[in-house]
């Protein structure tokens, strides 16, 4: 498959493009500079431009979404209107996107609104849900939303995991182990048009 995938050099956007070229799969890695990814063919882009995001997707099976929002404190009004113009935009191939764990639900209670929660990943987890919900309003796009566990870090890649749907399947989940479950979604639809997670 042709894959082009946002935020290709970040934590967990760099293990989906590995996973990718290891499965032996197409690769755009986009990022705003455009750094190189050996084995895949590099590109500069930003998310903002819908324009250039209507016109990569139409020259790709699938595009993967692994960008986060402003974690600096400025306000994430730009990053929901970005989803927006992306849920808007006419196209063909299916999305990935990498979501959040605090938007993911016990009890009916989202684990951002729950006692505990760190305060300082509580806007971004707000927003999450805010462009979960647009997601699920849509009626058109092929779309897919993965969240990792509660923690997620560099580990190893065992190559197992446990699938969860809107709660938490475990505590912890390595950025390896999210990028197989990212890829097995990928190449086996099994999540259309919904939210799931993955643990160990």
């Amino acid at each position: 498959m042709k894959i082009a995938i946002y935020g290709a050099t970040g934590m967990v956007g760099s293990q989906i493009t590995a996973e990718a070229l290891h499965r032996g799969h197409s690769v755009t890695a986009i990022s705003r500079s455009g750094t190189a990814v050996n084995g895949a063919t590099a590109l500069a882009a930003d998310l903002c431009d819908t324009a250039g995001y209507t016109a990569i997707a139409g020259e790709h099976d699938i595009v993967v979404l692994s960008v986060a929002p402003d974690r600096t404190g400025e306000p994430h009004d730009s990053f929901v209107a970005m989803h927006r113009a992306i849920i808007a935009a006419p196209s063909t191939s299916r999305l990935l996107v990498v979501g959040g764990a605090g938007a993911l639900s016990v009890d009916g209670v989202q684990l951002k609104d729950t006692p505990g929660f760190p305060a300082e990943y509580h806007a971004e987890a707000s927003t999450f849900s805010t462009v979960l919900d647009l997601y699920r309003a849509s009626t058109d796009l092929d779309w897919t939303m993965l969240a990792p566990a509660p923690e997620i870090a560099p580990g190893d890649r065992t190559g197992h995991y446990v699938l969860g749907l809107d709660s938490p399947a475990g505590s912890e989940i390595s950025t390896q182990d999210f990028a197989v479950a990212a890829l097995d979604e990928l190449e086996t639809p099994a999540h259309e048009r919904r939210r799931f997670t993955v643990a160990h």
